[in-house]
């Protein structure tokens, strides 16, 4: 693993601005990368990154049933007491699930380590599976890249090819806050692939979700939404004024409200005791659990944080670095300190993509800070060798 720099293409920004990538630059900050790339050799990608990738979700997946059937995990992860039903009862259906992001530390040397499982509402999905991929393709037809450079990638076939698993005999609703450009442009991009797929989609604002005088979920032509994407965390939803539609109507909804256990950092010291001393697991822990005195390089992370915020960061039993924000009365866990990839741009995570329950692509970002926040880059990467 290296980082390189490559002439940008000159017209990349008319290209993102074309293919609705409007967010490329966000909150005043430049987030798309086109003059660097991450290296990686074709073994590097096998045995370090695809293979453990695999590996962990079967093992989440293998937990999920423990953790649904147990009243204390539950509560460990903050589920609400009247809600725990519902992710069961979405469990034992058997909801069909779309995809997640595992984000890894891995600098090139030693084993992937898991950070989180970013399994519910992960971002930058459109930069991995299709911007990254043209980026590819322009730099080899300009002569910066070798015919036959590759990447991990083929999270788009496996997008279209997991929307082909859901039934096509109702609309595929598709919403998200649209006041963020992120979250549009992902949820758009996700409804192509469906309608590549052969689905009728229709898109609206989680907001403009409605209920109907049956007490079933609707949209603002009063149809009944009877499948819908939600680019919205089931933390959100279980708290929200509608959530006792939930549970009966929660089948509605992709992400299923057993994905609600998988993308809790709770999942990270559940994994670590069924799992310990795994290669690719980092020592994690309750925040109450006296094991984790025995850490003096370690994360405290709020079960439900997102975008890095309410992080804090100790080496030798010191802070070195905390990030705000508004989580953290839920709980928290304490997760082995483990080092990310540095250069002089900053350090860099691995967002690794399962898609139905296949490893299938990478996609990086990189942070002037230790805490990957939401003034990550994203930089692509090559398989070369």
């Amino acid at each position: 693993m290296r980082r390189i720099s490559i002439p940008p293409r000159p017209d990349w920004r008319e290209k993102a601005n074309a293919v609705g990538f409007s967010f490329h630059e966000m909150y005043g900050e430049p987030y798309w990368v086109d003059d660097a790339a991450y290296c990686f050799e074709l073994e590097e990608i096998e045995s370090e990154i695809e293979g453990p990738s695999q590996e962990l979700h079967e093992m989440c997946l293998d937990l999920v049933d423990d953790i649904v059937r147990s009243e204390q995990a539950l509560d460990q992860l903050a589920i609400p007491r009247e809600f725990q039903d519902v992710v069961r009862r979405s469990w034992e259906r058997e909801d069909r699930h779309l995809y997640g992001r595992f984000d890894l530390a891995y600098d090139g040397s030693g084993p992937a380590k898991l950070l989180e499982y970013n399994a519910d509402t992960p971002t930058s999905v459109f930069e991995t599976a299709y911007f990254q991929f043209n980026w590819l393709t322009d730099q080899i037809t300009a002569g910066n890249l070798a015919p036959g450079t590759d990447q991990f990638n083929s999270v788009q076939e496996c997008l279209v090819e997991a929307f082909s698993q859901f039934s096509r005999d109702r609309i595929f609703h598709f919403a998200a806050i649209t006041d963020s450009a992120e979250d549009l442009g992902t949820t758009v991009y996700l409804m192509d692939c469906a309608i590549q797929a052969g689905h009728r989609a229709q898109f609206l604002d989680v907001r403009e979700i409605g209920v109907d005088d049956q007490g079933r979920y609707a949209d603002l032509q009063n149809r009944v939404i009877e499948r819908c994407f939600k680019l919205y965390p089931w933390e959100f939803m279980l708290r929200e004024t509608y959530a006792a539609q939930l549970v009966e109507h929660s089948a509605v909804f992709v992400e299923p409200a057993w994905k609600a256990v998988l993308s809790n950092k709770g999942l990270l010291p559940l994994l670590w005791r069924r799992h310990r001393n795994h290669p690719n697991l980092l020592p994690s822990f309750f925040a109450d659990d006296p094991k984790a005195t025995a850490l003096s390089d370690y994360v405290i992370k709020p079960l439900l944080s997102r975008e890095g915020e309410n992080v804090h960061l100790f080496r030798s039993g010191q802070e070195v670095i905390s990030a705000p924000g508004d989580y953290g009365a839920e709980g928290s866990v304490i997760q082995a300190y483990a080092p990310l990839f540095k250069s002089h741009a900053g350090h860099a995570v691995l967002g690794s993509w399962i898609v139905g329950d296949r490893a299938c692509g990478l996609g990086i970002r990189e942070d002037r800070s230790l805490i990957t926040a939401n003034l990550a880059r994203y930089v692509p990467h090559v398989i070369m060798g």
